[in-house]
């Protein structure tokens, strides 16, 4: 149970973590999830909005990557 209890605290600290950079990111006017590219539709009456957040999503996988990449290659 304690790999557990420690499982779900590194997850938490992750999700903080993450929030912290989403904040950071909005308050420097990146405009991160508004990028050229990233599809919006919404219907005539304007009731329904439909937010496809393609190139966003390329991006945070792309840097994520990266990261693990170093991570991986500094730890050999």
């Amino acid at each position: 149970m304690t790999d557990l209890g420690k499982m779900l605290i590194g997850v938490g600290v992750l999700l903080v973590l993450s929030g912290a950079v989403v904040l950071l990111l909005g308050r420097m006017n990146i405009p991160l999830g508004r990028l050229p590219g990233d599809l919006a539709w919404r219907n005539r009456s304007g009731s329904t909005r439909i937010y496809f957040p393609i190139v966003t999503c390329i991006v945070i996988s792309l840097v994520l990557t990266l990261v693990m990449w170093l991570v991986r290659s500094f730890r050999r």
